[in-house]
């Protein structure tokens, strides 16, 4: 039996439990007898690049786990005619992720990036990175302190800048470090 066969049952476990199976449970899904088995057919559908892994091992999802149908465009303008066309379909996380291992979200408390469209209750996510460029929205520890602003580098002078006039500039005193830099921001609506 082909590899491949076995690999729809892996994303139905990932969409139910929201997380990869183990060895033995794919072992179990696939009705192998051992987790030797199901070890070999992991290894063959990552080089098919169905699945992924990360440096120790563990098994990611691959652009297969989430795609979402992309069905047409929506004007923010004037009202216009809407047309459902299948276009495309798109997965988020490859998307939106271009160093899985790297990336992780924040749940973003305050009012400080407000006119950046960063408000409190939304999650973003953010990339490791220990270099920023000017205008980049980080998250730093400054003197001690962790918060989210735009870097700002004016000559040897940096500056973290809120987005909001309500809020001060911040100017590091002793210790800047620059932690990650925000990719993408998530706002979630009630139904």
């Amino acid at each position: 039996m082909d590899s491949r066969s076995h690999f729809p049952a892996i994303v139905t476990f990932y969409r139910t439990h929201q997380r990869m199976p183990t060895y033995r449970e794919i072992m179990r899904l696939a009705g192998f007898r051992s987790t030797n088995a199901a070890a070999k057919l992991v290894k063959k559908l990552v080089a098919a690049q169905l699945l992924q892994q990360d440096d120790a091992g563990r098994l990611l999802p691959s652009r297969y786990f989430s795609e979402i149908r992309v069905l047409g465009t929506v004007e923010a303008g004037l009202p216009a005619p809407a047309e459902e066309d299948h276009l495309d379909t798109i997965n988020l996380e490859a998307h939106l992720i271009r160093n899985p291992q790297a990336t992780y979200l924040l749940r973003v408390q305050g009012e400080s990036m407000i006119e950046a469209g960063i408000l409190p209750g939304d999650a973003v996510l953010v990339e490791r990175r220990k270099v920023a460029k000017n205008g980049d929205i980080v998250i730093a520890e400054v003197d001690g302190e962790w918060t989210m602003k735009v870097f700002r580098k004016r000559g040897r002078r940096v500056s973290l800048e809120p987005a909001n006039n309500d809020f001060p500039t911040i100017l590091p005193k002793q210790h800047l470090r620059i932690a990650a830099m925000v990719i993408a921001v998530i706002r979630t609506y009630p139904p």
